[in-house]
């Protein structure tokens, strides 16, 4: 086995390391962040006043919408941009193991979490065009609820807990955000 690139004499090893060290270090750059996405959609006050299912599929969404906020923050500065990419792939990450411990099999588990970036993806594009029209709740019930409309209250407390932190969100300086502060 070759150990040392030919034209550059270094060893071939320590190239590909410094590869898997890149990515790595990339991920570990936001994975405080992804913590308190996660920590923040795990508020009680969602599943309670809100009226968030408090299941498997309730839990996921209400990752996915806080998610959603903190990404949409992220790429409205330039500064951010990698860092939302990389809360993508972090939600990919939690979202494998999660699905192969509640019993989907390996040959499953990559269509599973296709579809979830899929939901991801629409997410950011439907609390985009609610944030920007000042009505999250359509965009709520629709992915939040999953069409099942709870009390108007709770659909309000979770559109306006989500808009408060959008607006706290874009007071603050990405490099704060970035280190996992969700206020």
């Amino acid at each position: 086995m070759e150990t040392t690139g030919v034209a550059q004499g270094r060893p071939l090893y320590g190239e590909m390391m410094g590869i898997f060290d890149r990515f790595r270090k990339s991920r570990d750059e936001t994975a405080t962040l992804y913590r308190a996405v996660v920590a923040r959609a795990r508020q009680p006050h969602w599943y309670l006043a809100g009226a968030v299912p408090d299941t498997i599929d309730g839990r996921f969404d209400m990752i996915a919408a806080v998610l959603a906020i903190v990404m949409l923050r992220l790429e409205d500065d330039p500064a951010g941009v990698r860092a939302s990419t990389q809360l993508s792939e972090a939600f990919v990450d939690d979202m494998d193991p999660q699905l192969r411990e509640i019993g989907i099999g390996d040959l499953l588990v990559g269509k599973h979490v296709g579809r979830m970036m899929g939901m991801l993806g629409g997410r950011l594009g439907a609390y985009r065009d609610g944030l920007a029209a000042g009505d999250l709740a359509p965009a709520l019930v629709r992915n939040l609820y999953r069409g099942e409309s709870p009390e108007p209250g709770a659909v309000r407390h979770v559109a306006d807990s989500l808009t408060a932190l959008r607006d706290a969100l874009a007071t603050m300086p990405t490099s704060a955000l970035l280190a996992g502060d969700l206020l």
